[in-house]
This record gives C-alpha cells, sequence and structure tokens, in this order.
C-alpha cells in the first residue's frame, strides 16, 4: 500500500514546473533536476531547506555533474553528490537494525546513533519514522523471534532464554505471555495442552468461524466455505486442543452474527491479540474507529505517531486474524477506495454499507445458526 504520490521526470520538462517543484520542495523532483544560484555559485537539490533564490538567479541542470561542468559547486546543507536524505535515513534505519538483530546485548542509544551517524535524538526520531517502533522495542521483538527459535531447538527453557539474549530468567518469564501469548513451556509444546474453543456459523455474509481461549476471543474467520474456515484454523493451532463450543458458546457466536447484521448493536468482547508491538499498537488503533467511518492507512499511521509507516501499517491490518472485532475493514485507501481485504473485498464493502446506515440505538440480534464440529487436533 502506497499512499503517496509519484511523479515521473516528465512532470519537469519545464523551466516553469521546474521552478514550481523547488518553490514546493517537492521531493519527487529530486532525482530528476538540481537548481543552481548564480550568485552564490552554489547548486542545490529542488528540496534544499536552504532560503529561495531570486527566480531570475536560478537555472536548472539535469544532475550534479553537469551543473559542475557549468562551474557550481555543491551546497553543503542539502549535499546534492549524496543519496537522498530519505534514501540516507532508510540506510541508517537499515545499519541499526542489522546492529541490534547481531548483538547479543541491546547497543545503547548512543552506540546505534554514533554507528549511524546521526546525533542520538535524530537517530531515535528517524529510526521510529521508519519502523514504527523505538530501537527497545524493536529490540525486544528482535529477542522475541529469538526465543522462540531457541524454544523450539534447545533441550531446556533455560538454554533458550540465555541464548536469545536474556540476562535473567526473571526478566523473560515477566514478558513471556506477551511475547509468545502463552507460558515457553505450552510454546516448546506447540500449544499443546491449550484448549482453544470454537463454533461455525452462518449470516448474511457467507459462514462465520468463532474461537476464543481462556484470555478472549482469539479467531473470527469469514468466508464462502466452511471446510476452508475449518482447515485454516486448524493449520493455525496445529498442536492445541480444539474443542467444539456446545450450546453454552452460542452466545459468542450469536453476538458476532449480531453485529454483522445490526452494527449499530456494537461489539464488545475480550480479546486474546496476539503479534509483534508495532501489530498491537495499529490493532488498538483500530479498535478505537466508531461504527460508521473510515479512516484511510496514512491516517491510521498518523494516530499511532508512525506517519512515514504506511506500508507497516497496512501489513498489520492484513495480518489480523479477527475480523470485526479488530474492525480493519474500517480502512481505506486514501482516496476513498477499497483495498483488499483478508475476508474479501465484497464482504468489506457490504460490512461498511451496513454500518453506514446502521441506527446507533440498534438493540435486537438477530437469530443466528451455529453448528460445532467435532475435530481431530492431532491433525
Amino acid at each position: 500500500m502506497n499512499e503517496t504520490s509519484t511523479h515521473s521526470f516528465a512532470t519537469f520538462d519545464s523551466d516553469e514546473a521546474k521552478w514550481a517543484a523547488v518553490l514546493a520542495r517537492d521531493a519527487a523532483a529530486d532525482d530528476a533536476f538540481v537548481y543552481a544560484v548564480r550568485t552564490t555559485g552554489v547548486y542545490c537539490r529542488p528540496t534544499c531547506p536552504s532560503r529561495r533564490p531570486r527566480r531570475e538567479n536560478a537555472e536548472f541542470h539535469a544532475d550534479a555533474a553537469a551543473a559542475e561542468r557549468a562551474g557550481y559547486r555543491p551546497c553543503q546543507r542539502c549535499r546534492p553528490k549524496e543519496l537522498p536524505l530519505a534514501q540516507r535515513h532508510a540506510q541508517s534505519v537499515a545499519r541499526a537494525c542489522r546492529l541490534i538483530e547481531t548483538s547479543d546485548e541491546l547497543p545503547s542509544l548512543d552506540e546505534l546513533a554514533q554507528a549511524t551517524g546521526l546525533s542520538r535524538f535524530h537517530f531515535h526520531r528517524v529510526f521510529k519514522a521508519g519502523t514504527g517502533l523505538t530501537p527497545k522495542a524493536y529490540a525486544i521483538a528482535c529477542r522475541a523471534d529469538r526465543a522462540r527459535q531457541a524454544l523450539a531447538q534447545r533441550e531446556t527453557v533455560t538454554e533458550a532464554i540465555y541464548e536469545a539474549g536474556f540476562n535473567s530468567s526473571g526478566r523473560f518469564y515477566a514478558g513471556s505471555d506477551r511475547m509468545l501469548g502463552m507460558t515457553p513451556q505450552r510454546y516448546r509444546a506447540g500449544g499443546k495442552g491449550m484448549e482453544i474453543r470454537f463454533a461455525l456459523g452462518e449470516c448474511s455474509l457467507g459462514n462465520i468461524l468463532v474461537a476464543t481461549s481462556e484470555k478472549g476471543i482469539c479467531a473470527i474467520s469469514l468466508g464462502s466455505d466452511p471446510e476452508q474456515l475449518l482447515q485454516e484454523f486448524q493449520d493455525r493451532f496445529t498442536n492445541a486442543n480444539l474443542v467444539p463450543g456446545g450450546k453454552d458458546f452460542d452466545a459468542w457466536v450469536a453476538k458476532v452474527v449480531g453485529f454483522v447484521e445490526a452494527p449499530g448493536v456494537g461489539l464488545s468482547l475480550p480479546l486474546d491479540i496476539r503479534g509483534t508491538a508495532f501489530q498491537q499498537r495499529v490493532w488498538q488503533a483500530l479498535i478505537e474507529i466508531p461504527v460508521g467511518t473510515t479512516i484511510s492507512y496514512a491516517e491510521l499511521a498518523q494516530r499511532i505517531g508512525s506517519p512515514k509507516s504506511v506500508r507497516a501499517v497496512a501489513r498489520a491490518c492484513a495480518s489480523n486474524t479477527i475480523a470485526l472485532a479488530i474492525p480493519c475493514h474500517r480502512v481505506v485507501r486514501s482516496d476513498g477506495a477499497l483495498s483488499g481485504y483478508r475476508w474479501g473485498v465484497e464482504r468489506k464493502r457490504a460490512l461498511l454499507e451496513r454500518e453506514r446506515h446502521s441506527p446507533s440505538n440498534a438493540s435486537v440480534i438477530p437469530a443466528c445458526g451455529v453448528r460445532s464440529r467435532k475435530v481431530d487436533s492431532t491433525t
């Protein structure tokens, strides 16, 4: 998902268009040309933060080499002979990520800033804008990944803890439930012994599967083929004990189906949300979008404090496995067009249409068909 506008070089095919780009500091022009100032003998990028010259003193050149052949020297502020600032920042973030990923201990903020050639404050801001996470949060996510790998490979939990870079078992256990979604022992067993209740139902959008762990709703899926929904559910929780919900579980499914048919009733359910720190920030922001309204991916990125992480926000929306309760269907493109939806764009369109026309005081939950299946949890 790319919410930024793009330009071709042809956009700047006249001096008037180039001058307009200079006045607007248009980042799309940075790769198209440079401008030179006759009174100073300096040439700059179109996005240079320096004061703009008078129009009659500016001339345009195809690139840095052409400007230097004409006798101009590069600006010391925008450094037009180097990569554009956005690319330099991206390289700095990538370098810091590699350093974090390969270090046994989390490098300090000063060490990371020094490695990237940025000031401490500037590095922190650039890193968060590029990844959606602070350096510390990124390091925690990396350790969580190491822990998952180590728990699958090492003979004991203790060995896995220290291989993942935790210098104390207490610190690991304190955050293990948030990182893994379960205890380390249970994770090593692939979720074995973890009980998940589920049921299949029907609604006007097709079939629906609702599943809960001991913490709350852990899956809501929509589809046209109940067998496919069931298979995908089993594949996600391979070693867990999957238990058909039974009659007392019908109320959970009825509440979800009721929301599909009459969104005004709202959908307040305890959720078992598992994901990275960044994904959880996105999903929490989704939950806060009111029924009947939509926002763009760019606006969602702004809400979580990461305005440059539009692509990452879109990926987090696509990774959501709890339909409706985490309403990723309320996020659209900046031009209002519908983008992809895990459970089908037509379902997204239908949900939004119903939400727009649903009375906020609706209180009747329609009846729904609920059916449970026996599942061989060893498959």
